[in-house]
């Protein structure tokens, strides 16, 4: 999809109007205390679904869930805290077992929070970029701890179902992206400057999508405890997505002239809670589709996609990534 529609889309068409009740549904928002993903948080709590706010602390939940009750007041919905540092992967496996302890359903994770051009040299408290730490590393271990109860909240239906998904922010992969997406050294992410790094890393999380996919594709149905075939072969979605340019704390590490550009030019965060609800819950999306602003299908550059296949007997750049990702990660699971 062309740089110029995804810099300046159309009105939003899938909207919190296009649905009726979430009242039996359970989502986890990672960075739901500002911006994209406090709208969301907005937008599924009043249709009164229970919402996991992804938030650093028990605090910034409290404040976040005061501005959301205020706003819809009237909401049967339950907002809870799924505290987690995203820059510490020590503290995301408590997160999700106090999760798993209160719900027996999971319909969609969405992949939201973010950190962009930190002071260069910024780490995790694992010692790793504080980027990729945030948005691949943290991503994969969410991804990983919690795809049992995806799993089996898709199994749970006597027909193939297509609501329960995992979502992953990435971003506009059109500009400032390294060629192949991710630049890897003996299978190690190099450590880029700059926007570049931030793009590397938008990139990656598309990689995790794809290959989160293709792996439970290979792996086929599963089986449940008396051994029989599962009954929904569509397994969970995987969803990546460019949410759009807008105005958020994501950019408050920019530098004063282009934080003022931008709050000229962009929109507010409600619209990319719209590219996010699009690929969240909208019915035609498949698993594996590239979401572009504000709730459109899209596609990625042919560099990047061409990276997610193998070549010659090699192992794709995208399987890999999931890899290092996944070894970086065993430690924490």
């Amino acid at each position: 999809m062309s740089t110029p529609t995804q810099l300046f889309p159309p009105c939003p068409a899938f909207t919190e109007k296009s649905l009726v009740d979430l009242s039996s549904k359970v989502y986890i928002i990672t960075g739901a205390t500002s911006g994209v993903g406090l709208e969301l948080a907005k937008i599924l709590y009043s249709l009164h679904a229970t919402v996991y706010i992804g938030a650093r602390s028990h605090e910034r939940f409290n404040t976040a869930s005061s501005d959301i009750n205020a706003e819809h007041p009237t909401s049967k919905g339950t907002l809870k805290p799924f505290i987690a540092d995203l820059s510490s992967l020590s503290t995301i496996k408590p997160a999700v077992t106090h999760f798993l302890a209160n719900e027996h359903r999971l319909d969609v994770l969405f992949l939201n929070a973010g950190v962009m051009t930190p002071p260069a040299g910024s780490k995790t408290a694992d010692g790793f970029d504080l980027e990729m730490g945030v948005h691949c590393l943290a991503g994969f271990l969410l991804v990983s701890l919690l795809q049992p109860i995806l799993s089996n909240t898709a199994s749970h239906f006597c027909h193939p179902n297509t609501s329960i998904r995992v979502v992953y922010v990435s971003s506009l992969l059109n500009l400032s992206t390294p060629n192949g997406g991710v630049q890897l050294s003996s299978g190690v992410p190099k450590q880029l400057s700059g926007m570049q790094h931030y793009m590397q890393t938008k990139a990656g999380i598309y990689f995790l999508a794809q290959e989160f996919s293709r792996r439970q594709k290979e792996k086929g149905p599963g089986t449940d405890e008396q051994g029989l075939e599962t009954r929904n072969p569509a397994g969970v979605l995987h969803v990546a997505l460019n949410p759009g340019l807008m105005k958020t704390e994501l950019q408050r590490h920019a530098p004063p002239p282009m934080r003022g550009i931008m709050g000229a030019v962009f929109k507010g965060p409600k619209y990319g809670a719209y590219t996010e609800l699009y690929a969240g819950l909208a019915p035609d999306v498949k698993d594996g589709d590239f979401v572009i602003p504000w709730g459109r299908k899209g596609c990625v550059p042919d560099h990047i996609r061409g990276s997610t296949g193998a070549k010659a007997g090699e192992k794709s750049v995208s399987a890999r990534f999931y890899e290092w990702c996944q070894e970086q990660a065993k430690p924490f699971m």
